[in-house]
């Protein structure tokens, strides 16, 4: 009997090939130029008969994820002139100015493991730019990678690492079908590092620590978090555009896998209550000439002069910045000090309820640990602002007689403050600025505003990772 003839010869890496070419892929990125690397890829798409599509990714304003799939010979003839209608994402841009570019960042290749993603296909980041191919102002992507070249010019180089915490739960699409009469079906009663090998938590971790690992993340822990069915998955540090789109990846791995096992992956700051919420730690370390510039041996913590002022800036700008960090109106029940929150606008290097943490490090780890940002904010508008902030010198600095100073309890209050903000109004610009401010006063309208002790059926649904269009359209 004659064999089957196979229709479909797509790409299937194996996973250790996968990760020595998305490794090499980041040293590339590194060394060679934008020209280069595009002369790179293009010859090997052309070659690469298994590959059927390229997917170009984006995130919006508020930091949703957003991707479009190219046809292979589409994307090798048009790569140059790529549009979408970007009126159609809901705060990104008007509808008589909706036609956007999309152009592929030639450095951001990642190659993906074909048991979670299907085969095939390549993902690219992309530089969303006007129609006139001036840079957009909402994609906060493109200004952080422009703001890290300016950087670069005058030898500084930050790096972040970004711990980013989130929760797995029973079914698939839990949070669109959220009930507050129910709450969450959680998938595991552990705790801290506590969970059986083969339980569904562990299998969840494990599986998306090997795809990520295989993606270049270069994981260094992965384990479970304090609060029951709640993961955290560290990977390394590394410069701060590079660091954001893996946030990004690492959420869509994390929810592939779980919706892949029946389940959510779930990034809401506090989505069960009475239990510690989820954040996204963001580690800052700057360095000059290849120098870690926040360390000196004999300075308070071992951090350095600069050091100190950089955590002084964040913390004089904490309260008009709480509305980047914590951008939804579930974000503001993690900031409970019950919980280990955040929330107190001070720097310690034991204190988990401050909001700047210093670490114990030596003289190539020395950093700042921001730890009041959650895991669903926009991460390149979070980064970007840090080191605006950090960078900038600020007049009118808001010095405080008072021996504590909280960050803001609830979105609204946010809001006031952030409206109030001449500074994030000057490093966003005014339209990106009225925007965001647009969306996040969109979402708060839309949910109580009281907290209280449930976690209440629209936060959830009118979450900005979660909602649905029609959802939004019956308003």
């Amino acid at each position: 009997m004659q064999e089957p003839i196979q229709l479909k010869k797509f790409l299937q890496i194996p996973y250790d090939e996968l990760e020595a070419m998305n490794l090499q892929a980041a040293a590339d990125a590194e060394k060679l130029s934008e020209e280069e690397l595009k002369a790179k890829y293009t010859e090997y798409l052309a070659k690469e008969k298994a590959i059927k599509a390229v997917t170009i990714c984006f995130t919006d304003i508020e930091g949703r994820f957003q991707s479009l799939d190219y046809d292979k010979q589409y994307f090798l003839k048009s790569g140059s002139n790529l549009t979408f209608d970007g009126s159609s994402i809901r705060g990104f841009s008007e509808q008589s100015e909706s036609d956007l570019r999309l152009i592929p960042d030639w450095s951001s290749i990642f190659w993906l493991p074909s048991d979670v993603f299907g085969s095939g296909k390549v993902v690219f980041f992309g530089t969303v730019q006007n129609r006139d191919r001036s840079a957009y102002n909402s994609d906060f992507r493109s200004r952080l990678k422009i703001l890290c070249r300016q950087l670069k010019e005058q030898n500084i180089v930050p790096h972040i690492a970004a711990e980013v915490e989130g929760f797995v739960v029973k079914g698939i699409n839990a949070e669109q079908t959220y009930d507050k009469a129910k709450g969450f079906d959680l998938i595991s009663a552990g705790g801290y590092f506590h969970s059986l090998p083969l339980e569904p938590l562990k299998i969840f971790i494990d599986t998306a620590a090997e795809a990520q690992r295989a993606m270049g993340f270069q994981n260094e822990k992965d384990h479970p978090e304090v609060a029951p069915s709640q993961f955290e998955l560290n990977f390394r540090h590394c410069e701060p555009v590079r660091a954001c789109d893996l946030v990004q990846l690492y959420k869509l791995v994390c929810r592939q896998v779980a919706a892949n096992m029946g389940l959510t992956a779930t990034f809401l700051p506090k989505p069960v209550a009475g239990v510690n919420g989820s954040g996204m730690h963001l580690n800052l370390s700057v360095f000059r000439n290849r120098r870690n510039a926040y360390y000196d041996e004999k300075g308070k913590f071992r951090l350095s002069a600069e050091g100190a002022e950089a955590a002084e800036k964040l913390l004089d700008a904490a309260r008009e910045m709480s509305l980047v960090f914590n951008s939804s109106v579930n974000a503001y029940r993690r900031l409970d000090p019950r919980y280990e929150a955040p929330n107190k606008i001070t720097v310690s290097s034991v204190n988990r309820g401050a909001m700047i943490r210093i670490p114990s490090f030596d003289e190539n780890s020395a950093r700042l640990e921001i730890r009041s940002v959650a895991p669903d904010a926009n991460p390149y508008l979070s980064v970007f602002s840090i080191l605006m902030t950090v960078f900038q010198e600020r007049k009118n600095r808001n010095r405080s007689v008072s021996h504590l100073r909280l960050l803001p309890s609830t979105i609204h209050d946010a809001l006031r403050l952030f409206r109030q903000s001449l500074f994030m109004k000057k490093i966003m610009g005014e339209e990106a600025f009225e925007k965001y401010a647009a969306c996040k006063q969109a979402v708060a309208d839309r949910s109580p505003h009281d907290l209280g002790n449930i976690i209440k059926t629209g936060e959830v649904l009118f979450h900005h990772e979660i909602t649905t269009q029609q959802l939004w359209n019956r308003f």
